[in-house]
């Protein structure tokens, strides 16, 4: 391959605190334009920033959690530029003295090995407001229910060299902010977006002049936006041109990039110290007691549940995908003294039966109808053979929809319980094998195959009761008698 990308990623996670970070307004998504907003957002003359120490210690959170330092000194600064939904005409944010810096979250590649991705800072800064250009015929509407929200930019190194590397690390990020509790990650109301600085160069050359992608809110958008952004470079630099340095915004419809502005430095936005916020000191009594109340990190419950457990890889990834659905699975098993067994139906039930249902109905698994208490008694009558699993399947269904019922009461008042005694299970073995001549002939003339058959038809005279284990033992003695 002849050219070699580089990308860097400016990620801005929009932090879970009650109120926005430098006054006490609410930061609650979706009301009407302007409710959201007090005299400080609004940048009324005489009011003052106060710091939401809960930001503070979100961030602190995070850069414990990504390898990251976490600085007993930060400044926040004023970057200045004008925006129609920036009232102060700047932005507090911070630059040299950031909150949380000198990190890494490690991603998997294709192969299998694993890339170590540099986090240069994570910063604490406040949201614009927003634009509304289609509301007003002619006109532009100016929301400030945004302004003043709570962020935490966190900037890699430009250690990535695809989209795929890209959309990977940001899942992990993803992964990891929300497994916190620090974003609720909602891409779709702008929680989680991305800017993404992309350039090329020929392979041990230096690295070439940079655009940078803005407000990107969907992992494919992400991608399809850096692999355009990549064509259109190579297409500049092959045709004899010059890569600009400059902003450019998305369009997703038309699947390119077009020019927003020149890309502007450092010293384009006139930063210095704001004047009315004091420096943050944060101790390190403070740091090492947000480190011993981090929850068990994404990565360590994964190598737990495979080595620890006996999950198989795939099972503990997907199980580990949220700390929702990890912490459901881990109550599911940790009702009982799980042997190998119920723990693989667990997961299975889990990542199968459990999915599908909530994926169908548009449901997280905090709002699952079925507890972790009924679906781990489910999975115990499975074990105990009081029941199939296919029953097991028709009792899920009426948990689903009656979740005030436990699987007993379930099993009992349909009278759902499997068949196990053996002189029962003969009498429909019997009976199937001798409805049956034609295929007794070809099972003891070799085709094996057809005991499924024999099971299937015992299966469907029992109700579904059988147990199918028991009547495929009977069979085969049956059968070798013959």
């Amino acid at each position: 391959m002849t050219w070699e990308v580089v990308i860097g990623l400016e990620v801005h996670t929009q932090l879970t605190t009650q109120t926005k970070i430098f006054s006490g307004s609410p930061i609650a998504y979706g009301k009407e334009p302007n409710t959201q907003a007090s005299l400080v957002d609004l940048a009324m003359p005489g009011t003052l920033p106060v710091l939401n120490h809960a930001a503070v210690t979100k961030a602190c959170i995070f850069g414990l959690a990504s390898n990251s330092v976490v600085a007993q000194r930060s400044v926040f600064d004023r970057k200045n530029y004008f925006y129609p939904d920036l009232p102060k005409g700047y932005q507090i944010s911070q630059l040299s003295f950031p909150i949380v810096h000198s990190g890494y979250l490690d991603i998997k590649l294709d192969d299998g090995s694993i890339k170590r991705i540099g986090i240069t800072r994570a910063h604490l800064e406040e949201d614009a407001g927003k634009s509304l250009h289609n509301e007003f015929q002619g006109l532009t509407g100016i929301d400030l229910n945004r302004a003043g929200t709570p962020l935490l930019e966190i900037v890699s190194e430009p250690d990535l060299s695809s989209a795929k590397e890209a959309i990977s690390y940001l899942k992990k990020l993803h992964q990891l902010v929300t497994w916190l509790g620090i974003c609720d990650g909602n891409m779709q109301e702008g929680s989680f977006r991305c800017d993404a600085n992309v350039s090329i160069r020929k392979f041990g050359e230096e690295l070439g002049t940079r655009a940078e992608v803005k407000n990107i809110n969907s992992f494919r958008n992400i991608e399809l936006a850096i692999n355009h952004e990549v064509e259109r470079q190579i297409d500049i630099i092959e045709g004899g041109g010059k890569v600009i340095q400059e902003t450019r915004l998305y369009d997703a419809d038309k699947n390119e990039t077009r020019s927003m502005r020149s890309k502007e430095e450092a010293n384009d936005y006139r930063y210095f110290p704001d004047p009315d916020l004091l420096p943050v000191f944060v101790d390190l009594e403070t740091i090492d007691a947000i480190r011993a109340s981090l929850p068990e990190l994404p990565e360590a419950r994964l190598h737990r549940f495979i080595h620890g457990i006996g999950l198989s890889e795939y099972d503990a990834t997907v199980l580990t995908a949220t700390r929702g659905l990890s912490d459901y699975f881990e109550d599911v098993i940790g009702l009982n003294n799980p042997d190998e067994k119920f723990i693989k139906l667990s997961a299975n039930w889990i990542n199968g039966e459990l999915q599908a249902y909530l994926n169908k109905n548009n449901l997280n698994i905090e709002n699952s109808p079925i507890s972790a208490i009924n679906l781990s008694a489910l999975i115990t009558r499975i074990c105990d053979d009081t029941i199939s699993g296919k029953i097991a399947k028709d009792v899920f269904e009426i948990m689903w929809i009656n979740n005030d019922l436990s699987p007993d009461q379930i099993i009992e008042a349909n009278g759902l319980k499997q068949v196990t005694d053996i002189n029962a299970l003969s009498v429909w073995v019997a009976e199937i094998i001798a409805a049956n001549p034609k295929q007794v002939e070809q099972y003891i003339n070799g085709n094996t195959k057809l005991l499924g058959f024999f099971v299937g038809q015992i299966m469907k005279l029992s109700g579904g009761k059988a147990n199918p284990e028991v009547i495929n033992a009977l069979v085969l003695e049956k059968l070798a008698k013959i």
